[in-house]
Protein backbone atom coordinates (compact mmCIF):
# COMPACT_ATOMS: atom_id res chain seq x y z
CA UNK A 1 0.00 0.00 0.00
CA UNK A 2 1.38 3.93 -0.94
CA UNK A 3 1.77 5.94 1.99
CA UNK A 4 2.33 9.68 1.92
CA UNK A 5 6.01 9.01 2.95
CA UNK A 6 6.34 6.59 -0.38
CA UNK A 7 5.54 10.15 -2.18
CA UNK A 8 7.76 11.97 -0.38
CA UNK A 9 10.17 9.46 -1.06
CA UNK A 10 10.31 10.08 -4.42
CA UNK A 11 9.67 7.03 -5.45
CA UNK A 12 6.66 6.30 -8.66
CA UNK A 13 6.89 2.85 -9.64
CA UNK A 14 3.00 3.02 -10.76
CA UNK A 15 2.50 0.01 -8.44
CA UNK A 16 1.64 0.16 -4.93
CA UNK A 17 4.36 -0.44 -2.10
CA UNK A 18 4.34 -2.95 0.28
CA UNK A 19 5.10 -1.55 3.86
CA UNK A 20 7.09 -4.36 5.95
CA UNK A 21 6.53 -4.57 9.79
CA UNK A 22 9.74 -1.92 10.68
CA UNK A 23 8.05 0.47 8.33
CA UNK A 24 10.27 0.16 5.41
CA UNK A 25 9.02 0.30 1.62
CA UNK A 26 9.56 -2.84 0.22
CA UNK A 27 11.27 -2.64 -3.24
CA UNK A 28 9.08 -2.77 -6.13
CA UNK A 29 9.25 -6.51 -7.93
CA UNK A 30 7.92 -5.37 -11.44
CA UNK A 31 9.15 -1.90 -11.88
CA UNK A 32 11.40 0.01 -14.34
CA UNK A 33 14.82 0.48 -14.09
CA UNK A 34 15.38 3.64 -12.15
CA UNK A 35 11.82 2.05 -10.18
CA UNK A 36 13.57 -0.73 -9.34
CA UNK A 37 17.05 1.23 -7.92
CA UNK A 38 15.46 3.92 -6.22
CA UNK A 39 12.98 1.69 -4.46
CA UNK A 40 16.56 -0.61 -3.34
CA UNK A 41 17.67 2.93 -1.70
CA UNK A 42 14.85 4.04 -0.49
CA UNK A 43 14.52 0.79 1.56
CA UNK A 44 18.57 0.94 2.34
CA UNK A 45 17.57 4.46 3.86
CA UNK A 46 14.75 2.85 5.89
CA UNK A 47 16.35 0.33 7.17
CA UNK A 48 19.26 2.81 8.74
CA UNK A 49 16.37 4.78 10.40
CA UNK A 50 14.65 1.62 11.91
CA UNK A 51 18.00 0.94 12.99
CA UNK A 52 18.55 4.39 14.61
CA UNK A 53 15.28 5.16 15.91
CA UNK A 54 14.14 5.46 19.56
CA UNK A 55 17.82 5.95 20.62
CA UNK A 56 19.03 8.86 23.28
CA UNK A 57 22.77 10.00 22.58
CA UNK A 58 24.58 7.75 25.15
CA UNK A 59 23.18 5.03 22.95
CA UNK A 60 23.81 6.77 19.59
CA UNK A 61 27.49 6.89 20.93
CA UNK A 62 28.20 3.08 21.65
CA UNK A 63 31.01 1.69 20.06
CA UNK A 64 31.86 -2.42 20.12
CA UNK A 65 35.21 -4.12 19.81
CA UNK A 66 37.75 -2.01 18.53
CA UNK A 67 35.83 -0.05 16.21
CA UNK A 68 35.02 3.69 16.78
CA UNK A 69 32.13 3.28 14.75
CA UNK A 70 28.73 5.13 16.21
CA UNK A 71 25.20 4.47 14.99
CA UNK A 72 25.16 8.64 15.31
CA UNK A 73 28.52 8.85 13.20
CA UNK A 74 27.00 6.65 10.71
CA UNK A 75 24.05 8.87 10.14
CA UNK A 76 26.40 12.05 10.30
CA UNK A 77 28.84 10.29 7.84
CA UNK A 78 26.25 8.87 5.19
CA UNK A 79 24.13 12.90 5.50
CA UNK A 80 27.67 13.74 3.95
CA UNK A 81 27.85 11.05 1.29
CA UNK A 82 24.57 12.15 0.64
CA UNK A 83 25.32 15.25 0.03
CA UNK A 84 28.42 14.69 -1.59
CA UNK A 85 27.28 12.37 -4.25
CA UNK A 86 24.15 14.08 -4.97
CA UNK A 87 24.91 17.50 -4.83
CA UNK A 88 28.61 17.88 -5.16
CA UNK A 89 29.26 15.04 -7.66
CA UNK A 90 26.22 15.09 -9.30
CA UNK A 91 25.53 18.79 -9.84
CA UNK A 92 28.94 20.27 -9.04
CA UNK A 93 27.47 22.54 -6.32
CA UNK A 94 29.75 23.73 -3.80
CA UNK A 95 29.50 22.20 -0.18
CA UNK A 96 26.43 23.15 2.23
CA UNK A 97 26.51 23.74 6.19
CA UNK A 98 27.75 22.19 7.59
CA UNK A 99 30.57 20.58 5.34
CA UNK A 100 31.75 23.98 4.41
CA UNK A 101 33.53 24.64 6.93
CA UNK A 102 35.17 21.72 7.87
CA UNK A 103 39.10 21.00 7.77
CA UNK A 104 39.36 17.42 6.38
CA UNK A 105 42.77 17.41 5.99
CA UNK A 106 43.27 17.98 9.55
CA UNK A 107 40.44 15.19 10.06
CA UNK A 108 39.18 13.56 7.16
CA UNK A 109 37.15 11.48 9.40
CA UNK A 110 35.28 14.57 11.17
CA UNK A 111 32.07 13.53 9.83
CA UNK A 112 32.04 10.45 12.67
CA UNK A 113 34.07 12.49 15.41
CA UNK A 114 31.77 15.11 15.69
CA UNK A 115 28.74 13.47 15.71
CA UNK A 116 29.30 12.70 19.41
CA UNK A 117 28.95 16.54 19.78
CA UNK A 118 25.66 16.53 18.49
CA UNK A 119 22.15 15.48 19.95
CA UNK A 120 20.20 12.90 18.31
CA UNK A 121 17.90 15.43 17.04
CA UNK A 122 20.63 17.22 15.17
CA UNK A 123 22.13 13.85 13.92
CA UNK A 124 18.37 12.44 12.55
CA UNK A 125 17.24 16.01 11.19
CA UNK A 126 20.90 16.55 9.62
CA UNK A 127 20.55 13.15 7.82
CA UNK A 128 16.82 13.46 6.90
CA UNK A 129 16.90 16.76 5.35
CA UNK A 130 20.35 15.21 3.22
CA UNK A 131 18.15 12.92 2.21
CA UNK A 132 15.83 15.13 1.53
CA UNK A 133 17.82 17.51 -1.13
CA UNK A 134 19.38 14.09 -2.50
CA UNK A 135 15.66 13.43 -3.72
CA UNK A 136 15.29 16.61 -5.03
CA UNK A 137 18.64 16.71 -6.81
CA UNK A 138 17.68 13.26 -8.27
CA UNK A 139 14.59 14.63 -9.54
CA UNK A 140 16.38 17.30 -11.39
CA UNK A 141 18.75 15.49 -12.93
CA UNK A 142 16.55 13.14 -14.25
CA UNK A 143 14.27 16.50 -15.83
CA UNK A 144 17.21 16.81 -17.57
CA UNK A 145 18.44 12.64 -18.91
CA UNK A 146 18.45 9.28 -17.82
CA UNK A 147 20.66 7.44 -15.86
CA UNK A 148 23.47 7.37 -18.01
CA UNK A 149 24.13 10.83 -17.75
CA UNK A 150 27.70 11.97 -16.39
CA UNK A 151 28.33 13.67 -12.84
CA UNK A 152 29.42 17.10 -13.64
CA UNK A 153 32.00 16.82 -11.34
CA UNK A 154 34.94 14.61 -12.51
CA UNK A 155 37.15 12.52 -10.81
CA UNK A 156 41.13 13.71 -10.90
CA UNK A 157 41.61 11.33 -13.74
CA UNK A 158 39.05 13.24 -15.91
CA UNK A 159 36.10 10.81 -15.58
CA UNK A 160 32.64 11.06 -14.32
CA UNK A 161 30.41 8.56 -12.77
CA UNK A 162 26.95 7.94 -14.61
CA UNK A 163 23.62 8.84 -12.67
CA UNK A 164 23.31 5.36 -12.48
CA UNK A 165 26.57 4.47 -10.96
CA UNK A 166 26.18 6.92 -7.81
CA UNK A 167 22.63 5.50 -7.35
CA UNK A 168 24.05 1.62 -7.27
CA UNK A 169 27.28 3.15 -5.32
CA UNK A 170 24.29 4.95 -2.61
CA UNK A 171 22.91 1.08 -2.13
CA UNK A 172 25.96 -0.17 -1.68
CA UNK A 173 26.88 2.60 0.42
CA UNK A 174 23.78 1.75 2.92
CA UNK A 175 23.93 -1.32 2.59
CA UNK A 176 27.31 -2.24 3.93
CA UNK A 177 26.94 0.53 6.84
CA UNK A 178 23.28 -1.29 7.46
CA UNK A 179 25.61 -4.36 8.47
CA UNK A 180 27.21 -2.21 10.71
CA UNK A 181 24.07 -0.50 12.41
CA UNK A 182 22.71 -4.00 12.94
CA UNK A 183 25.59 -4.91 14.98
CA UNK A 184 25.34 -1.50 16.63
CA UNK A 185 21.76 -1.61 17.79
CA UNK A 186 22.18 -5.45 18.96
CA UNK A 187 25.09 -4.28 21.52
CA UNK A 188 22.74 -0.88 22.40
CA UNK A 189 19.20 -3.04 23.53
CA UNK A 190 19.60 -6.33 22.41
CA UNK A 191 17.42 -5.56 19.35
CA UNK A 192 17.82 -7.65 16.14
CA UNK A 193 16.43 -8.22 12.60
CA UNK A 194 17.60 -7.94 9.05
Amino acid sequence: MTSDSDIESGIDTGTDIDIDEQGRPEPPLAADEYGTVVGFLEYQRATLAWKCAGLDAADLGTTIAASTMTLGGMLKHLAYVEDHWFSRSLHDREPGAPWDTVDWKADPDWDWHSAAEDTPEQLHALWQAACARSRAQLAEALAQGGLEQPARRSWSDGRAPSLRWILLHMIEEYARHNGHADLLREAVDGATGE
